[in-house]
């Protein structure tokens, strides 16, 4: 496999990475953070309604740990590719 095409490879890669997380981070904030919010009240996290829950606190919560995964995966993605740096 020729560099060109191990670089079109790991951009492709990246970009599964981005719209896989991306979509997570959307459905955890805007669809339970906002549209689902009445529907998941019904529920109790910690003592609160699951809907007030992800609209204040888990949708931020879960952005941190998408971000935590990220890194994890594009450092791994580097290796795999021989682009990282040290």
């Amino acid at each position: 496999m020729d560099r060109e095409q191990q670089l079109h490879s790991y951009w492709k890669e990246t970009l599964k990475y981005v719209f896989i997380l991306l979509s997570v981070w959307f459905t955890a904030s805007c669809l339970f953070g906002v549209l689902l919010v009445e529907q998941l009240d019904h529920f109790n996290l910690f003592g609160f309604p699951l809907g007030f829950w992800f609209a204040n606190q888990g949708s931020l919560l879960i952005f941190c740990i998408l971000i935590l995964v990220y890194v994890r995966l594009m450092n791994h993605l580097d290796q795999k590719y021989d682009v990282y740096e040290d």
